[in-house]
């Protein structure tokens, strides 16, 4: 819904206003980004911003300062600007202003039932043009973009652009900063700070979002799961990026976001454009509420894995990769198929080490041919033998890297990217190639098309190892990370194009390339290489602010976690699994009788729940005792929930006391009972049995979040999973 004055617009959705003020030639400034404001006047609108303009203060501008949405000095903002650059040297800075009434236009967005509002704004002197686009999505989400064109005549300098981002103002009421910092096998792991005076920058300058700019959130100290008031933004690009928190010396604040441009990355010509990416805004009270926007968001795509768009419920999967490594012979792969057929598996995936000269991961990468030396009849035995128990066959590609010592790179060593005549320093004994190059990208394209097609591929694990650094076009020489990740795009969707029923995983040194971005064409993001369920806990917390959890891939390893060296019951690795994507990575040939049958119990379960799991509500509960976290998914109808009571260590107190379970109706009776297969309480030695286990209990949904249950008393490492159901 959207209420326009002449000069203020006013959209709403799903709980969210966000109020622009439009009014003479400036870009716009919003004067409010947060909880629905309900039906308001016109009159209150004009109001609204009258009681929002800050005094003029002493030694400062004769006007206040104007906050827009791209943020100028010519507006008076001195923080950190919106948009920078300059021609060879000139045109440093920018008066972007618009034109009059007609260059606003209102209109639907990409998103089903969203509202655009595009504004128009161009600077003769410095000969730019500007188009910015905010959106509302029905989800209530901030979606805001903006792209920059060069107006200069042919003889002028061109303009080479150093940032384009923009901004969201957040309130006072905004002290505290979460974020998240993380490295391979400990992803997106959250971090706070005071939102004190000056710039708190994440970064990214990698070529993938491993950490930095994830996820920046500011809100009320203290801020939980359930409450407090939160804004958080994400940048949709799958490249370099940065958020900025900033707050002024006036007091006022902002996140700004965009993409991360390195020097002389953009050069715009006469007539030339370049176009930032969706930086991605919610609000909520308490982050859980930040979290349910962005996946009812991402559940409205038209190509979302649901069953509502006509896709299948997500397929349980098996990958080989810890089972076998390097070493594929084609009776352990069959036998391992077996394997998981007879327990349930719908999905298997053959990893890396299937193409030529691939024994170990220093050579072979960029050689996409089967190995005929190890697969000497192709891998059409496997994949029939796949596809004839009734399960999908997938296979792992490392399309945008290449080992030194590969058939490929000694034929074209003019495809890897590299600053001049030199090699960036090696990762994992692998270069990038330079997919901005036609040669490079036909290639990759026609050889990956090719064996997707000879082989019936249902699903491609799509790998990204190493750091995208020095990254310069050998053709050019210009810096090549924003030409790369819009050549990866291109690739992915060709083809989905080609093979529409075509699955993609986004896998990146495990959790290294979580971003909107890249899950526009993609399917699931494997959260990380480490499937210890321990780390897995805070690792899943955290990728699942973004990320619903039918896109988050989770898989139950083997008893010893071969990145920790940990062991852990079977019950504490399923039910981790259990809320996600599930899969398994573990040798099923060397697993017990009984291990296998509790295996087959897990499978069964998960997909008798998976249309919960995969469609319902997440929540957390802000449990006081740091060593004890509940998590669950509430249906859309609020009728049926499942929740983990997790022991992650030892805690201070003799018992968990008891434990809240959100987001239920507060006004519906609800039964609770555990749920078998779940560890029997993962009972600590000594301790009986709670009264309430063995029959369940029933108490009303305002009860269950306002006062909760008791919990169990587990020893660490450890959960429980309840079932709770309306009567």
């Amino acid at each position: 819904m959207t209420t326009a004055a002449p000069d203020l617009l006013h959209l709403r959705a799903a709980g969210v206003s966000l109020v622009l003020d439009v009014s003479g030639t400036l870009l716009p400034r919003v004067l409010h980004w947060g909880a629905d404001l309900g039906d308001v006047s016109q009159a209150e609108l004009v109001e609204l911003r009258r009681a929002s303009v800050p005094q003029v203060a002493g030694s400062s501008f004769d006007q206040p300062a104007a906050l827009t949405v791209v943020p100028e000095a010519s507006a008076g903002w001195l923080g950190t600007p919106g948009i920078s650059g300059h021609r060879a040297g000139a045109d440093f800075t920018t008066a972007l202003r618009t034109t009059g009434p007609e260059a606003i236009t209102l209109g639907a967005g990409e998103r089903p039932g969203s509202q655009r509002v595009t504004i128009q704004a161009e600077d003769p002197a410095a000969a730019l043009a500007l188009t910015l686009d905010i959106e509302l999505t029905a989800a209530g989400v901030v979606r805001t973009r903006s792209s920059v064109t060069s107006t200069a005549a042919a003889d002028r300098a061109p303009y080479t652009l150093s940032s384009l981002d923009v901004s969201l103002p957040v309130p006072t009421e905004a002290d505290e900063i979460l974020d998240f910092t993380g490295r391979w096998i400990r992803e997106r792991s959250a971090q706070r700070k005071p939102f004190t005076y000056g710039t708190h920058v994440r970064e990214v300058r990698k070529g993938r979002s491993l950490d930095g700019s994830f996820l920046v959130a500011a809100g009320r100290t203290g801020f939980g799961y359930r409450s407090g008031e939160v804004w958080a933004v994400h940048v949709a690009w799958s490249g370099n990026s940065r958020v900025v928190a900033e707050k002024v010396m006036n007091g006022a604040r902002q996140l700004a976001a965009g993409e991360l441009l390195l020097p002389g990355e953009i050069i715009l010509a006469a007539g030339e454009t370049y176009t930032s990416p969706w930086v991605h805004a919610s609000y909520g009270d308490g982050l859980d509420e930040v979290s349910g926007r962005f996946h009812t968001d991402l559940r409205a795509r038209p190509q979302h894995p649901s069953v509502a768009n006509g896709r299948p419920e997500r397929p349980v999967l098996i990958n080989v990769w810890e089972a076998v490594y390097f070493d594929h012979r084609l009776d352990k792969l069959k036998a391992l198929a077996d394997e998981a057929a007879a327990i349930g598996v719908e999905r298997y995936v053959l990893d890396d080490g299937w193409f030529r000269h691939r024994r170990d991961d220093k050579a072979g990468l960029g050689d996409w041919f089967v190995d005929e030396g190890v697969w000497p009849d192709g891998l059409g035995p496997l994949v029939d033998h796949v596809h004839g128990l009734g399960m999908q066959f997938g296979l792992w590609f490392e399309p945008e890297m290449v080992n030194p010592d590969s058939d490929l790179a000694r034929a074209h060593p003019e495809w890897i990217l590299r600053p001049g005549d030199r090699l960036p320093l090696e990762a994992r004994w692998q270069q990038v190639l330079d997919l901005g190059h036609p040669g490079a990208y036909d290639y990759v394209l026609e050889r990956v098309d090719s064996i997707v097609s000879e082989y019936g591929v249902d699903y491609v694990k799509w790998d990204f190892n190493r750091d995208v650094v020095e990254a310069g076009h050998t053709t050019t020489g210009q810096a090549g990370v924003h030409e790369q990740t819009l050549a990866v795009y291109r690739l992915m969707d060709e083809l989905r194009r080609r093979h529409p029923g075509l699955e993609i995983e986004s896998c990146s040194s495990g959790g290294g390339r979580v971003d909107l971005g890249i899950l526009e064409r993609t399917d699931r993001v494997w959260a990380s290489d480490c499937i210890d369920a321990l780390e897995r806990q805070s690792i899943e917390a955290g990728t699942g602010l973004l990320v619903p959890p039918e896109l988050m891939g989770s898989h139950i390893g083997s008893p010893h976690c071969h990145t920790t060296g940990r062991r852990h019951d079977l019950s504490f690795r399923a039910g981790t699994a259990f809320f996600s994507h599930l899969g398994i990575e573990w040798d099923l040939t060397s697993a017990s009788d009984e291990d296998k049958a509790q295996l087959a119990r897990w499978i069964a379960l998960h997909k008798q729940h998976r249309g919960l799991l995969h469609t319902g509500t997440v929540v957390r509960a802000d449990h006081p005792q740091p060593t004890t976290w509940v998590h669950g998914v509430v249906s859309t109808e609020q009728d049926e929930a499942i929740f983990a009571v997790v022991q992650l260590g030892s805690g201070a107190d003799e018992y968990p006391g008891r434990v809240r379970l959100p987001g239920l109706d507060p006004a519906r009776q609800y039964r609770v009972t555990p749920i078998d297969p779940a560890d029997a309480m993962g009972t600590r030695s000594g301790a009986a049995r709670l009264a309430w286990w063995d029959d369940g209990v029933q108490l009303s949904g305002r009860t269950l979040d306002r006062v909760g249950v008791q919990g169990p008393t587990q020893n660490p490492e450890h959960l429980v999973l309840l079932h709770v159901e309306a009567v």
